[in-house]
């Protein structure tokens, strides 16, 4: 590991917009369940972003709506620290990162205390052996619902035909209900204010000619 990225593990614990928890200490802070209301100081709209990386989404979010609260989440704590940092320099007061494995988001989160989740380009697990670990499985739309309002929205964007077939189908099975499905984000809606927003790697997908496909629904 290069001496860059230790540095950031070491920086990111005096960051007071990110909450590295009981995933990497033995002893440490209570999880937050429940208490982000007060973390935030305001009763706004509480939005996640899932495998946030360096929080392009989260930041761009929190730019164009100040009232409403964001969270990045990832394991990676290089990247947290860069978008937390951007968020620091920018004085954005409704964004907050925690570092830690998304497999455990429910344990962040209180009955009712999500409003959306985001979840772009993540890592499509195409091995059939992985398909649970697709953040957009049953298993993971159970942890969902654990804490996501009545009618919340899980927002999906990729450019993974498998992982948005996938996505597809796991929402019919599961009774869900789409509220707009996009098949290519750029042919159909490059307007779109809140679809343009492109990360890292999405960037990437575009300088390869991939298609970029968006379905956002309710469990």
């Amino acid at each position: 590991m290069g001496k860059n990225k230790l540095q950031r593990y070491k920086d990111i614990r005096d960051l007071e917009n990110v909450f590295e928890y009981t995933d990497f200490r033995e002893t440490g802070p209570e999880k937050p369940k429940g208490k982000w209301a007060g973390i935030f100081g305001n009763q706004n709209p509480l939005i996640l972003e899932l495998a946030c990386g360096k929080g392009e989404y989260t930041l761009n979010l929190a730019r164009r709506y100040p009232d409403k609260n964001f969270i990045g989440i990832d394991i990676k704590g290089a990247r947290v620290w860069v978008g937390a940092n951007r968020a620091k320099d920018e004085s954005l007061q409704n964004v907050h990162f925690i570092r830690m494995f998304i497999d455990h988001v429910e344990e962040y989160f209180d009955h009712r205390e999500v409003d959306e989740i985001w979840i772009p380009f993540p890592d499509p697990y195409l091995r059939e052996k992985k398909e649970n670990k697709r953040l957009t499985s049953k298993r993971f739309l159970e942890r969902y619902r654990a804490f996501l309002k009545p009618g919340g929205i899980v927002h999906l964007k990729t450019d993974s035909d498998p992982l948005f077939n996938f996505t597809l189908d796991v929402i019919q099975s599961e009774n869900c209900h789409i509220h707009r499905l996009v098949q290519d984000v750029y042919g159909e809606a490059p307007d779109d204010p809140l679809l343009s927003i492109q990360t890292f790697y999405e960037k990437q997908h575009l300088s390869n000619n991939k298609t970029i496909k968006y379905v956002s629904f309710s469990l």
